[in-house]
Order: C-alpha cells, then sequence, then structure tokens
C-alpha cells in the first residue's frame, strides 16, 4: 500500500530542448485532476535555446501538491529530477536533505560534467551521499521503450521527459489517463511520434512497478476545496478570460492592442485565438502603436487594452497619459519581469509600482491594481475593466512573471451573478442650448460623459492639449489648468475600493506584515509559520494600490512596526511611509523567485523578539 503524505514538492530540471515546462505542467494537471490543491513554478531561460549543457541553459518546473489548501510553490524539494548534469548542479541545493534525486546516467560524459563545473562525476565521488540517488540510464530505457517506432535519435531523446514523467506518477499514484489522452490528442497528426510518447510514459511507470528502484510509494489523498467547477489555469489564462468576461458584462468589442514581449505574451497568443466571442486582436508593429490603437479604440466605444511587460509599459506612459487628458478608459496590463532595461525577461519581480503611479509626465494620477495569484489575476482583470469603463479613466493591472506563468486550481464563476458593468454612454446633449459638453461632470464621481463618435448631436473633439472646464475647449488660462489638474486628481481618489482586509485573529499582534501582488503566497505561509509558533502578527495584503483603501492608515496605526517583504527594492514600503507617515520596514529580495518562505519567517520572528525587547 502507498505511504500517504499530505504534500510533496517536485522540480524536473534539464536542458531548455528537455520538455521540462511540458513535463512538470502534465503533472501538475493529473494532480489537479486526482483533486489535489496544486501550485506551479516554471522557470527558463530567456534565449531560445542556450548552449546546450551549460548552466545557464538549465530550464525547471516545479509542481506543489497537497491534500489541504497551499498558497506557494514550495521550497525545499522532495524529488529532483535532473536530466543533466548541469541541472543538478543548479538545483541540488534546493533538494531536502534526504530527498530523492532522480538522473540520466547517460548525461554524465566528461565535456558535460566540464560544462557544469564539475571536476568528478558526482555520482561517484561521495557528494551526494545527504540525499537517495537514483541514478538511471534514462536515456537506454527510453530508446529501448520507443525503438519499434523508428524514430530517429533526436526524436526518440525528446520522449526522456515521458518517461520520466511515469516514473514520478508512479511514484506518487499519479492517473495517467489524462495525459494518455492529451498525448492522443496532441500528436494525433503524427502516429509514430504520439505512440512513442506514449510507450516512453508506460514505461516509466512500469520501471518503478516492476523493479526496486524505490523502496517506498507515496499517495496524496484529495484536498478538501470549496464545492463547484475547477480547472486549472496559468496567470496569463485568467487574465485573458478576465478581460473577455468583462467586455460581455458591459455589451462591448473586446479590443487588445498588442505588441509581443516575455512574459505578457501568452495573452496575446491566449485572446487572438477567440474571434468567435468577439474579441479583435492586433499585433501592432510597436509597443506605442499597441496602445495608440487600444485607446483609439476606446475612443470609438469598445473596451481598450493593451498589453506589457516592464520596458514596453515604458514606452507606453506618453499614450496613457492621452487617456488621462482625454479621460478615456483603457486598461494596460503589465506582466513585470526582472530589470532594468532587458534585465532577466523570464524572471519574476515587482519593480514597476511607482512608474504605474508616477511614471508619467504632470500630474496624471491613475488607478492601479495588483493580481494576488494566478487565479485572481481574472478578477483583477474584471475589477480593472470596470473601472475603466465606469470612470473613464486609463487602470494599470499589476501582474508578474510568476503569476503569468504559473498556475492553480481556480474555482469558475457562476458568470450570471456577476454584476454587469454600465458603460453609460452618452445619448443625447447635455446642456441647456442643446450642444453636448465633453465635460460636464457628474456632481458625485466628476466622471465626464462618454460619446461615441457618429452619435447625432453629440460631435466633441478631444485631444492632449488643457481642456477648458466643462466645455473641452483648449485652454491656457493659469486658474483653469489647476481646476482641471485638481478635478482629475479628485475624480480619481473618488473611485470607491473596498476596504483593505485586515487578518489579525488574536487582535494581540504588535508587529503587521503588508504586501501587494504575487507576494501574498509568501506572506501568508510565512505568517502561518509564524503563528504556528505562537506568536500572535496581523497581515493586510493591498489589491487596490491607487487609490488606496480608506481605512489603510487607521489599520498601519494600530501596530507597532509594520513590515512590507517586496520584490524591488523598497516601494510599497516608500509610499506608506509618505502617505501614512509610519515607520513602514522593507525587506526585499531581487533573485528573480517569489519570496523564501523561510527566509522571511526569519525575519518576522527576529522582528518580534525584537519589538519584545523594546
Amino acid at each position: 500500500m502507498p505511504q500517504q503524505v499530505s504534500r510533496v514538492v517536485v522540480r524536473f530540471a534539464g536542458d531548455s530542448g528537455d520538455g521540462m515546462q511540458l513535463t512538470g505542467n502534465r503533472l501538475g494537471a493529473d494532480s489537479a485532476r486526482q483533486g489535489n490543491d496544486i501550485v506551479t513554478l516554471p522557470d527558463f531561460p530567456a534565449e531560445i535555446r542556450a548552449p546546450q549543457g551549460s548552466l545557464g541553459g538549465v530550464s525547471s518546473f516545479q509542481v506543489h501538491f497537497a491534500d489541504r489548501d497551499i498558497v506557494t510553490p514550495g521550497e525545499d524539494l522532495d524529488v529532483l529530477v535532473a536530466m543533466n548534469p548541469a541541472a543538478l548542479k543548479v538545483h541540488l541545493s534546493a533538494l531536502r536533505r534526504g530527498g530523492v534525486v532522480v538522473t540520466d546516467t547517460a548525461e554524465y560524459t566528461r565535456r558535460n560534467l566540464a560544462h557544469a563545473g564539475y571536476e568528478h562525476n558526482p555520482l561517484e565521488d561521495g557528494s551526494l551521499d545527504a540525499w537517495q540517488v537514483v541514478a538511471l540510464d534514462l536515456t537506454a530505457i527510453t530508446t529501448t521503450a520507443v525503438k519499434e517506432f523508428g524514430l530517429g535519435r533526436k526524436a526518440t531523446a525528446r520522449t526522456r521527459n515521458m518517461l520520466a514523467l511515469g516514473l514520478i506518477s508512479w511514484l506518487y499514484s499519479r492517473d495517467l489517463s489524462p495525459t494518455l489522452a492529451w498525448l492522443r490528442d496532441k500528436f494525433a497528426g503524427n502516429p509514430a511520434v504520439r505512440d512513442a510518447n506514449i510507450a516512453a510514459l508506460n514505461a516509466g511507470w512500469n520501471y518503478g512497478e516492476n523493479t526496486e528502484t524505490f523502496s517506498v510509494r507515496y499517495e496524496v489523498a484529495p484536498a478538501t476545496l470549496p464545492t463547484g467547477r475547477y480547472r486549472q489555469i496559468s496567470g496569463n489564462q485568467a487574465m485573458a478570460l478576465g478581460l473577455m468576461t468583462a467586455a460581455r458584462l458591459a455589451g462591448l468589442q473586446l479590443y487588445l492592442g498588442a505588441y509581443p514581449i516575455t512574459p505578457a505574451s501568452d495573452l496575446l497568443h491566449e485572446l487572438s485565438r477567440r474571434k468567435s466571442f468577439g474579441v479583435l486582436t492586433f499585433q501592432a508593429e510597436d509597443e506605442i502603436a499597441a496602445v495608440g490603437a487600444a485607446l483609439g479604440a476606446s475612443f470609438g466605444g469598445s473596451l481598450g487594452v493593451c498589453t506589457t511587460s516592464g520596458p514596453g509599459f515604458t514606452l507606453k506612459q506618453e499614450m496613457i497619459n492621452l487617456a488621462v487628458m482625454t479621460e478615456l478608459p483603457l486598461v494596460v496590463v503589465d506582466v513585470q519581469r526582472a530589470g532594468p532595461s532587458t534585465g532577466m525577461p523570464t524572471k519574476t519581480e515587482q519593480s514597476d509600482l511607482l512608474q504605474a503611479l508616477w511614471g508619467r509626465n504632470g500630474e496624471s494620477p491613475v488607478p492601479v491594481i495588483a493580481a494576488s495569484s494566478p487565479s485572481d489575476c481574472f478578477a483583477a482583470a474584471v475589477d480593472a475593466c470596470r473601472i475603466a469603463l465606469e470612470h473613464r479613466t486609463p487602470v494599470v493591472v499589476l501582474s508578474d512573471a510568476y503569476l503569468a506563468n504559473g498556475s492553480e486550481p481556480w474555482l469558475v464563476p457562476d458568470l450570471a451573478s456577476m454584476r454587469p458593468i454600465d458603460p453609460k454612454f452618452a445619448t443625447a446633449p447635455n446642456s441647456e442650448d442643446g450642444t453636448f459638453l465633453p465635460y460636464e461632470r457628474d456632481p458625485i464621481t466628476l466622471d465626464r460623459p462618454w460619446a461615441i463618435p457618429g452619435t447625432p448631436g453629440l460631435e466633441h473633439r478631444l485631444g492632449g492639449l488643457e481642456k477648458l472646464d466643462g466645455k473641452g475647449d483648449i485652454s491656457y488660462a493659469p486658474d483653469n489648468h489647476d481646476r482641471m489638474t485638481r478635478l482629475r486628481a479628485d475624480r480619481i481618489a473618488r473611485i470607491p475600493v473596498p476596504d483593505a482586509r485586515l487578518d489579525d485573529p488574536s487582535g494581540a499582534a504588535r508587529v503587521a506584515v503588508v504586501g501587494w501582488g504575487s507576494t501574498w503566497g509568501s506572506i501568508t505561509a510565512a505568517v502561518q509559520r509564524v503563528r504556528e509558533l505562537g506568536r500572535p502578527i496581523a497581515q493586510i495584503h493591498l489589491r487596490h494600490l491607487n487609490p488606496l483603501p480608506a481605512n489603510l492608515g487607521d489599520l498601519l496605526h494600530r501596530y507597532e512596526r509594520v513590515i512590507v517583504p517586496e520584490i524591488n527594492l523598497g516601494q510599497l514600503a516608500t509610499v506608506l511611509r509618505a502617505r501614512y507617515l509610519v515607520d513602514a520596514q522593507p525587506w526585499n529580495r531581487l533573485r528573480g523567485l517569489p519570496l523564501s518562505v523561510s527566509e522571511l519567517t526569519e525575519h518576522l520572528i527576529a522582528t518580534l523578539e525584537e519589538a519584545d525587547r523594546d
């Protein structure tokens, strides 16, 4: 009988051509279908194909699956599948002592060892004695399993990942049926490749079943999750579905203007396949053209959206400012990555917050929303579109590479229960003399009317020059500019956002941890560990970064110390210190990875102990 375990962390690692992303994704999908909660962490080089066998060319995919709710991809690996010496060298330090490392002995040639920086073969020199090493000739086993299908050497080597997946699936009692069905569909047009991959997958399972390679087999029971229909979803997929849903709720066409940029490109790919749902996509020649087209679509009465990452976001700022001046809806999705400049395009970071808040010329406030998990990207997209359409403003949605590429189970919402979005298009003149005043404002929200060009009687003009209050004519009057600048700021400040949620079960906490975006998982896990040690601690996680929740200042001033963990050098901490005059202390790591739960836990405990001494 398999041994029951609560949670497992597995990482597949190899060359970027070894299929590690596909392999890990399949293990995650199969685990989700068996009812486990999952969180995944893809990690791959920016190069399309880095030098084979090099440390810089290692690609990996981590899967954390459990019988309970989990919020991070895990840290200490239970199993590392290293397809070559370089993968072993890069990822061994993450494997817990006593964990299992599975590796392909055929790859430990003198040349590959040299590429990985090994002077001696680690499989033979005793350096791996702290781990359970399963050294198999995966290449030879795979070759034997697929020999009958007549594939060449390279094509045969590409099926090694399926053999590894089959072996790990056996070890953790995963059902192969979903992946078998996926392979039949994926390679339906190439029977030899299809059958070879199926044979390799089954061979891996059978190897575990019929040999004594592993002394024990494991099983992870299904998680207890709220009742409903679930699907595995990545952040980019969730964001795309959220944008589509918002357009449907508003009764508008979704228009995407985009230029391909890592890690946001999958949004363009995903939405370009949705023409049957009325989605119109335009791949522009550059970032500025993309946002200009999206703003033009909004002017014409569509839901204009553009997607980008840090460098592209910088280029879009002038056009976003045009949307600020014209007060037109526009949604800008910034999937953040490590910078500056080209930086590390496939790695995660939270370094665009200040750019989102203040990266434009002049006084140009815009609402800023941040998603906290892959599935939360759906809700963040809907919220952003609602604000943009109902309040006539550009809105920035912040995601990042970890959220975009990572995945988790998503409870599919009941769309019929979602509140419609009312664009409130102007339909008639709004002045006593029968003309249309494009900057006549709602007395409560200060929002101006949105008139679709071509509507009889609502002829008007818009542009980037300063507008005369109410009428919208060009004005250089000093007092008018002062008034309009304040109006633009005030109307954004009036946008209603939910109060910040305080998580302080005991009510006795003296320290609060404040975060935003994708740090939610790491912070939540660290806070939970601290509480399990019997120490009270509070948590506040922000979704709306402009305008900030009305109750945030009062919450922050309740606590003696405020810790702000971020994957930047303290951008939210800077905002909180300036806005609320609290001693917000930053805690920062910029490694291109999610924050370490163990390191953050240690820091929080040290902070609590320091507070006890004061």
